[in-house]
C-alpha cells in the first residue's frame, strides 16, 4: 500500500502476505549470520519497532535531491543494542555518491528481474543502545539524488531489529559510504508510539511516494500495407516512451494500452499474443507491466488476410486506458494504418490514411523489442511479478 499525501503509514507487512497490491510472496528469507543476531528475540511479543509518520514528497526536481525525515520508537519492553534502517529507491532515484553516504551505511544496485524495474538499496546499521518508549532519528538524514528520468517514485523505509537486511536477488556488491558515520539521536520533543503497538515484533515499513516535476512522451506508430485480394500480409504497429521520464503506475495497472482497429475488408488470421480481441476487427494490446523505462519500445504483429477491396478503407492505432497527465504531447497518440489493395492489372484499389511506416512488399513497419519487454511473460502480469522483490527481502 502506498502512503497517501496525508502521510498514512503502512505497518506490519509480512513476507508471504497478500496485500492491497495483490503481492504474492515467492522465495524464502535469507539466512542471517550468527554475528547479526538481534538483541531482542525475534518472536518476543514484547519486542517491536514503529516508524513515525512520513509525508509524501511532491514537486521533486530532476537533478535535485530529496530527504526522508525518518524516526522510530522502540515499542518493546527491553533496550535494543542494534537497529537497521533500509531505504529502497525506485528507478528514478539513486544514491551512488560514496562521499555523501555515512560509513555505517552501504548501497547496492539491484538489476531489473522478473518483471520488476531496477532499484537502489541503502542499508544503515546503528550499533548503539535504543531505549524503549523513546523516539530516535538519525543524527543526519540521508539525501537522495533525483534522476532526469524521475516521475512517480517510491522510497520504501524499513526499520528492523531482527538481523541484517540483505538486499534481494540480483544485487551488486554492497559498497560502504566514506562520509563520517552517523548515529541515532533521541527526540525528546516527539511523541513516541504507544508501548506494544507494533504490528510486527521484527520490523516496520512505510512507502513514501515521491512525485517529480517531469514528463514522459507516450506515442504509437502505424503502418502502410500493400497486397492483392486473397493475400495475407503482416501488420506491425508500435508503442514507445520517448521520455525523458520512465513511468510506473501506482495503481499497478498496465503502464499503457493501445487499441488497434483493422482496415475494412480484412480479417485477422493471427493476432499478437499480447493483444485481445474486443470487437469486430478491434484489438487492445497491453504493455506487459505497470512500468516502462524511458526509451522503451514495443511492437505488436498481426497477420491480415485481404478479403476484398473496400474504397476508402483505413485502420488506426491509438493510446487508450488510464489518463496520462505526464504526457503533454498528444500529436503522436494516434496513427493510421494504410492499406493499398492491388488489382489484377497491378493498379491500386482501396486507400487508407497515412501511417507510421511503409511496406511495398507487404511488410509492416517493425519496432525493435527492447528494454523490459524482453522479460515479458503474459499480458497484465506485472501486478503479480512486481511483488516478488519484497517477499525475497523479508
Amino acid at each position: 500500500m502506498f502512503q497517501t499525501s496525508s502521510g498514512l503509514r503502512v505497518l506490519g507487512r509480512a513476507a508471504g502476505t497478500v496485500g492491497a497490491l495483490a503481492l504474492v510472496a515467492l522465495g524464502a528469507t535469507p539466512a542471517v549470520p550468527a554475528t547479526a543476531a538481534t538483541p531482542a528475540a525475534a518472536d518476543d511479543p514484547s519486542a517491536g519497532v514503529v516508524l513515525g509518520r512520513i509525508a509524501a514528497i511532491d514537486g521533486a526536481e530532476p537533478g535535485g535531491t530529496v530527504q526522508v525525515p525518518t524516526s522510530f520508537t522502540n515499542t518493546g519492553t527491553k533496550a535494543l543494542g542494534k537497529v537497521w534502517l533500509t531505504y529502497t529507491l525506485t528507478h528514478g532515484l539513486t544514491h551512488v555518491e560514496r562521499t555523501g553516504l555515512p560509513a555505517n551505511c552501504t548501497y547496492s544496485t539491484v538489476s531489473a528481474v522478473d518483471g520488476e524495474p531496477d532499484r537502489t538499496e541503502v542499508i544503515c546499521e546503528f550499533d548503539q543502545k535504543v531505549r524503549p518508549g523513546v523516539v530516535y532519528t538519525p543524527g543526519r538524514q540521508l539525501t537522495f539524488p533525483v534522476r532526469d528520468s524521475a516521475l512517480y517514485e517510491v522510497i520504501e523505509v524499513k526499520a528492523e531489529i531482527a538481523g541484517y537486511p540483505y538486499p534481494g536477488d540480483n544485487f551488486s556488491r554492497e559498497v560502504p559510504g566514506t562520509a563520517p558515520a552517523v548515529g541515532l539521536v533521541e527526540r525528546s520533543d516527539a511523541t513516541p508510539a504507544p508501548a506494544g503497538s507494533a504490528e510486527n515484533s521484527r520490523w516496520d515499513v512505510a512507502d513514501v511516494p515521491v512525485t517529480a516535476v517531469n514528463t514522459a512522451d507516450f506515442g504509437v506508430t502505424g503502418a502502410r500495407l500493400r497486397g492483392g485480394v486473397g493475400d495475407t500480409v503482416p501488420l506491425t504497429v508500435g508503442f514507445t516512451d520517448a521520455g525523458p521520464a520512465w513511468v510506473q503506475r501506482r495503481d499497478r495497472a498496465d503502464a499503457a494500452r493501445i487499441v488497434v482497429r483493422m482496415p475494412a475488408g480484412t480479417t485477422v488470421s493471427r493476432a499478437d499474443p499480447y493483444c485481445r480481441r474486443t470487437g469486430a476487427g478491434e484489438y487492445v494490446c497491453g504493455i506487459d507491466f505497470s512500468w516502462v523505462a524511458e526509451g522503451y519500445e514495443r511492437s505488436y504483429t498481426f497477420r491480415l488476410k485481404i478479403d476484398k477491396a473496400v474504397p476508402g478503407a483505413r485502420g488506426s492505432v491509438g493510446l487508450v486506458g488510464a489518463s496520462r497527465p505526464f504526457d503533454t504531447d498528444e500529436g503522436n497518440d494516434k496513427a493510421g494504418i494504410r492499406l493499398d489493395v492491388t488489382g489484377a492489372d497491378g493498379s491500386s484499389g482501396a486507400d487508407g490514411s497515412s501511417g507510421g511506416g511503409s511496406a511495398g512488399t507487404g511488410a509492416g513497419a517493425a519496432l525493435p523489442l527492447v528494454g523490459a519487454a524482453a522479460a515479458a511473460a503474459a499480458l497484465g502480469g506485472g501486478a503479480v511479478l512486481v511483488a516478488r522483490r519484497r517477499a525475497r527481502r523479508r
